[in-house]
């Protein structure tokens, strides 16, 4: 028997199903015997009442085990046990062989009713079997007495047994489930980086190879054009060799804004490194923007964001900061980045400590050199840190 109602019976285990099968040929054992007893052994003053009584219980055992009511709905579940009780309560009265049909009813009670009812229902059991086999005038031995007993222990127990079994197999299923999940949600969050970083490598090269090329093109048809004489037939093609330049060099562009990073697609770096700031647990973070802005090409937004992030990471995991501020400079020449906070500091030269850390700052390193930039890093222990980043601006048009 399955001690879920309401599950239906396609999904019972093989286990289960075997249990099911021994519990229909336990009580059909028992009602045999006890019809057999009282029509071979002349043990009953009524013989063919017992045999009538036990074909009673067996057809409403039989109705309400292929009935999926029975199994569905716990109100016809206790109506079906009710109905069996009575007619094992007869079996009892004619037979005192009937008390063993006791031990099938303790399983049923126990597995179709809630616990709070079965518990009293098995006991009720167990009293009446020792009842009945008293009032028909047995001996009363210990096996008499306390046979129901032990055989209500027994049910009791390997129930309970089982449905911690069965709550624990769920607990586990659960779990399964919650790391199936999970491993979804990590490749998809590996997926997403992987087109990201994608996008951003696409940009830069894009704008390191395409776009800085259309753009010298331009430059050297637009001297060449100048130094051409008026009416040269040779103009005509520079200009328009030019002008297929400028259209491409566009094109690039817009390629690039298509590859920028989302944290850039709502606006300016100026806007993406205050939202940044905002958002970010711990420290108070302030921002500020020194200088008169320029339009920046989007490896150079791309890159500075990045370190942004990166340095206020670190700055939040490891300073034990209470206040931190990030300036976004604009110079003539070259626009810079500086993080800097009031945290516990740390030796620059010395050994990163354990074997997961120290990718930060070379992982900065390496994408300000990618751009001809440098980063530098002061600090000591209880000082605080300030990371700085300079990159040169390009020359020419900014793409």
């Amino acid at each position: 028997m399955d001690p879920r109602p309401s599950r239906p019976p396609r999904a019972l285990t093989p286990v289960l199903r075997a249990l099911r099968l021994c519990l229909h040929a336990l009580l059909a054992g028992l009602l045999a015997l006890a019809a057999v007893k009282a029509v071979a052994g002349g043990g009953s003053p009524h013989p063919y009442a017992v045999v009538a009584a036990a074909l009673a219980m067996a057809a409403v055992y039989g109705a309400g085990a292929l009935s999926p009511a029975v199994r569905r709905s716990p109100r016809v579940a206790a109506l079906w046990l009710g109905a069996l009780g009575i007619a094992w309560l007869v079996l009892l009265a004619l037979s005192p062989d009937g008390l063993w049909a006791a031990f099938p009813l303790y399983f049923l009670q126990l597995h179709l009713l809630p616990m709070r009812w079965g518990l009293p229902a098995v006991a009720a059991t167990a009293a009446a079997a020792i009842t009945g086999f008293v009032l028909h005038g047995q001996a009363v031995t210990p096996g008499g007495f306390i046979g129901p007993l032990l055989g209500a222990a027994v049910a009791v127990a390997t129930v309970l047994g089982y449905q911690a079994l069965y709550r624990e197999s769920e607990r586990r299923r659960e779990l399964i489930d919650e790391l199936i999940a999970t491993r979804a949600e990590l490749a998809d969050a590996e997926r997403t980086a992987g087109t990201l970083a994608e996008r951003e490598r696409l940009a830069r090269e894009i704008h390191d190879t395409l776009a800085q090329g259309l753009s010298s093109i331009q430059l050297l048809l637009r001297a060449a054009e100048r130094t051409l004489p008026d009416g040269d037939p040779a103009a005509v093609h520079v200009r328009r060799a030019r002008e297929a330049a400028q259209d491409n060099l566009a094109e690039a562009r817009r390629f690039v804004r298509a590859l920028t990073p989302p944290d850039l697609e709502r606006g300016s770096l100026a806007a993406a490194l205050e939202r940044l700031c905002a958002a970010a647990p711990g420290p108070d973070v302030q921002f500020g923007v020194s200088g008169t802005p320029v339009e920046l090409p989007t490896p150079y937004e791309v890159a500075l964001l990045r370190i942004a992030q990166s340095a206020l990471a670190n700055t939040v995991r490891h300073a034990d900061a209470g206040r931190a501020e990030i300036t976004l400079s604009f110079m003539d020449t070259s626009v810079a980045l500086d993080v800097v906070d009031d945290g516990s500091g740390f030796d620059p030269v010395a050994p990163s400590p354990g074997a997961g850390g120290g990718f930060g700052l070379p992982a900065m390193r390496s994408r300000a050199r990618s751009l001809g930039g440098t980063l530098s890093v002061e600090s000591a222990p209880g000082q605080g840190t300030a990371v700085a980043i300079t990159l040169p601006l390009p020359a020419g048009d900014a793409v």
